[in-house]
């Protein structure tokens, strides 16, 4: 793996050096955009706006339009902003990492101690996990400023980015219906049916079965057998009695 940040976890007066590896990687398959002419790649260029020439990346700058004009930015602007961020993983509180919904998670890194680092990498590490709770910090990332979690996963610390208040949108547009719409009956059917449905999540049982699929789609049209698309049933209407539904739904489940 390559490291993309290096900088330090500052824990009160301790500094952690570290390197930041991206902790995820993408399971779908890698496809080309095609010609459907020729089958030739299609080959995305950087082309100046006035002349319509092709511009190398080295010769790139970024800007940021105020008042109808362009004011560049160097990479001594974006550092000026806040120096300290931009190489330091600041913790400013701990918390209870329930308290955090779904909602905001973003993307996972791992964290490596550098060099002279591990014993503190591992008191915090092991601080953690004994107290349960995950520190909240602030840091920046390709000149973007992240709020993030720390936590301990395995042996490693992760930290997990975290989107601001801002960024979730407003559930308010959207038409949904009120919590006193479902029937006491069959909220407790519905209940029973979880129950029954409930057990120890453990994330090694679930594939990526979608993408193996296609993955053999692919290798059957190569070999010129085409298959035909699944037709889809429509399984719920608004019309439809759902205490029966739950019924026939928890007797298949004993059944099985």
């Amino acid at each position: 793996m390559r490291a993309i940040w290096t900088g330090a976890i500052s824990f009160g007066l301790i500094n952690i050096p570290i390197k930041l590896f991206s902790a995820v990687q993408e399971s779908s398959l890698d496809m080309d955009m095609l010609d459907e002419k020729d089958h030739a790649n299609i080959k995305f260029k950087r082309v100046n706006e006035n002349t319509g020439k092709e511009v190398t990346f080295a010769n790139i700058v970024k800007g940021y339009k105020l008042d109808d004009k362009y004011v560049i930015l160097e990479d001594s602007d974006f550092e000026a902003a806040d120096a300290v961020k931009t190489k330091t993983i600041d913790i400013e509180s701990f918390a209870f990492e329930k308290e955090i919904e779904s909602i905001y998670y973003e993307q996972p890194y791992y964290l490596e101690p550098d060099k002279g680092a591990m014993n503190a990498y591992a008191l915090l590490r092991d601080s953690l996990a004994a107290s349960g709770k995950v520190g909240v910090t602030r840091f920046v990332l390709r000149n973007k400023e992240s709020l993030a979690i720390l936590k301990p996963y395995k042996n490693v610390i992760v930290l997990n980015r975290i989107r601001f208040e801002k960024e979730i949108r407003n559930t308010t547009d959207l038409k949904l219906p009120p919590a006193s719409k479902v029937k006491t009956k069959e909220l407790d059917m519905a209940n029973k049916l979880i129950e029954q449905l409930t057990e120890k999540f453990d994330i090694s049982t679930f594939k990526d079965e979608y993408t193996a699929k296609l993955l053999d789609i692919i290798k059957k049209k190569a070999k010129g057998k085409v298959q035909k698309p699944t037709e889809l049933k429509v399984v719920h209407k608004q019309s439809d009695d759902l205490m029966s539904m739950l019924k026939a739904s928890l007797e298949r489940k004993n059944s099985s």
